[in-house]
């Protein structure tokens, strides 16, 4: 999160990291911030009352709060002063120049920046040749649960019998080393969201937070300083109480529990040489697995078994499961097509009329329901979710007024209008009611012509 214009989703993350974190120092070490940014949002956030045990307010009404009392932050200098000297730096440096003279140079060209800004612009240019030394971190029980997904080979499909390409999702807690492993045929936000619930209801309890990897289905953009996540894994992680933590683009190591001790170790050890099976068998397989020759191995770094740490300590620690599992739910962006619909998973939904061709609309879709809201977090509307593709859903308050009565017209109202009308007509001119000339004279209406008999037929 760099101090840029951020959105109400954004600012109830930081609030959420707030209220695990007493000290400015954590919130910036979890989310990139400068202290100061993070020093001014605590202020707003504690003259709010966010920061207190209530629950946070709805988006709608967290997006008004902010509208109303939170200054719009200064938008940062994306581009380097020394940008449209690109050319003469790089020739100058390949000459073997020092910056110091490099400054001099540019100024000689009517350059008027600082030498901060000329050695920030040339390290950017020449990555460090000497390596970074690494520090290994250790984490308080329960603190921290590492996530990423790893190529598991060909698997066999129960629905085809096919061989299909598959990957091991895998869950490691950074202090007991204990870990959850399960076998998938995609890297989807439904399946990845489904892998962590599986996860924390076999651990029995869920971390403080959980470090993933920059995937797709985890963070839409890939960016350390700016890590947008996707609004279904952040719902997620309030029901059950994590925080998220992404990992530094291009960093494996800094989730090294799970890289070396989780995926590599599945590949080398559960995978090693064997043959492929049933998806289901091996994911009841790799459960055993866990609890025995993972489990009960001794750690290279611990010395220890990982699921005697854990059960002794670590499961303790871990935060309680909530009475109900997170009922899954997709956000997406949609439009509004001319007909008044929009599109969600091959099904169609109506909006307001309010809505015209071309307005921008977020949908989240849940298990039963999908609820419609404008990008600011007002609602709109509500549907139940369709169970087919190309299922049309229609509320008739949704349409023009002056078309409701010619959509809703079917061969059975017809019929019934016209039951109910009788079968014989008098003949009054202009459709008078006349005594019948059958069934003892009961009224009968005979319409003018053009009239809704003609329709009828």
């Amino acid at each position: 999160m760099p101090d840029r214009r951020k959105t109400t989703v954004d600012i109830r993350e930081l609030v959420l990291q707030m209220r695990q974190s007493d000290t400015d120092r954590a919130v910036q070490r979890a989310t990139g911030m400068h202290r100061q940014t993070v020093k001014r949002y605590r202020s707003w956030a504690a003259a709010q009352g966010l920061l207190t045990a209530a629950p946070l307010p709805a988006l709608a009404e967290l997006q008004q709060l902010v509208d109303a009392t939170l200054a719009e932050p200064k938008p940062p200098q994306n581009t380097s002063s020394v940008e449209p000297h690109r050319a003469t730096v790089q020739q100058l440096r390949q000459e073997g120049v020092e910056m110091t003279a490099i400054l001099q140079r540019l100024r000689e060209r009517g350059y008027r920046g600082s030498y901060s800004a000329v050695r920030r612009f040339v390290h950017s240019l020449e990555p460090a040749a000497k390596p970074e030394v690494m520090v290994r971190v250790e984490r308080r029980p329960g603190e921290e649960g590492q996530v990423d997904f790893g190529y598991a080979g060909l698997l066999r499909d129960p629905a085809t019998g096919q061989l299909r390409r598959a990957w091991a999702f895998v869950m490691v807690l950074a202090w007991s080393r204990h870990q959850y492993v399960e076998f998938v045929f995609d890297q989807k936000i439904a399946t990845w969201l489904l892998c962590h619930r599986h996860a924390l209801e076999f651990f029995g309890g869920a971390p403080e937070r959980i470090v993933p990897d920059n995937l797709k289905a985890a963070v839409v953009r890939a960016c350390f300083d700016d890590p947008l996540l996707q609004q279904t894994y952040r719902e997620c992680a309030e029901h059950y109480g994590f925080l998220i933590a992404p990992c530094r683009v291009a960093t494996p190591q800094h989730k090294g529990k799970v890289e070396q001790g989780g995926v590599h170790f599945v590949k080398r050890n559960f995978l090693g040489g064997r043959q492929p099976t049933l998806i289901a068998q091996a994911n009841q397989d790799v459960r055993v697995w866990c609890n025995t020759t993972a489990g009960l191995r001794t750690h290279g770094t611990t010395k220890e078994q990982p699921l005697v740490r854990f059960e002794a300590t670590e499961r303790a620690r871990l935060k309680p499961l909530p009475p109900a599992p997170y009922d899954l739910a997709v956000w997406k962006e949609v439009t509004v097509s001319n007909d008044g619909h929009i599109t969600f998973e091959n099904a169609y939904y109506s909006v307001p009329l309010r809505f015209k061709q071309g307005d921008r609309l977020r949908v989240r879709g849940g298990a039963q329901t999908i609820d419609i809201s404008t990008p600011d977090h007002q609602w709109a509307t509500t549907h139940d979710r369709a169970e087919q593709p190309g299922t049309r859903s229609t509320h008739p308050a949704h349409l023009p007024p002056e078309k409701v009565a010619g959509l809703l017209v079917s061969r059975e109202s017809c019929q019934a209008s016209a039951t109910d009308i009788g079968q014989e007509f008098g003949d009054q001119p202009g459709g008078r009611r006349t005594p019948g000339r059958s069934g003892g004279g009961s009224p009968a209406y005979r319409p003018a012509a053009g009239g809704p008999a003609r329709a009828l037929r």
